[in-house]
């Protein structure tokens, strides 16, 4: 089963047990999902509704630190459940171990050298972990990883 029939089928599973902020939920990211495919006229596979649920997923997060600097707890609550809904749809996410293996692979594959190849290095290991590590992090491990 696809990840966007899986999404429709929890949309109904939510429906049908009545659990109204679970559905929201489900119903934004279907939205969300509807809108790229009516936007782009294309069909999307599950790569494309992993990147959609990354972008909403970061979206709630910037959200949740704007939401906690004006001490509104409430609003805080509604993105934090939100968040927890997207990301079970997100694949296992990898440990630190595992992505600073794939980021030396890279760096070895390319042969990068320095900062000024972190372009080089971002391209190869991006589609490799994409959905399954925070982009923002790798992008500072390998940073770290260059300037050695």
């Amino acid at each position: 089963m696809s990840l966007k029939q899986q999404i429709t089928e929890d949309m109904k599973t939510a429906m049908r047990a009545k659990e109204t902020a679970r559905l929201g939920a489900i119903r934004l990211l279907l939205a969300a999902m509807k809108q790229r495919e009516v936007d782009e006229r294309i069909e999307l596979t599950d790569a494309d509704v992993i990147a959609i649920i990354e972008k909403m997923l970061k979206q709630r997060r910037d959200s949740i630190s704007q939401y906690k600097a004006a001490n509104r707890q409430d609003l805080v609550d509604v993105e934090e459940f939100e968040v927890s809904i997207l990301q079970t749809y997100m694949p296992q996410q990898l440990s630190e171990a595992e992505v600073i293996a794939a980021i030396a692979e890279a760096i070895d594959a390319t042969g990068a050298a320095g900062p000024q190849d972190m372009g080089k290095v971002m391209g190869v290991v991006k589609p490799k972990l994409a959905g399954r590590a925070d982009m923002g992090k790798v992008s500072g491990l390998i940073k770290a990883q260059l300037t050695k």
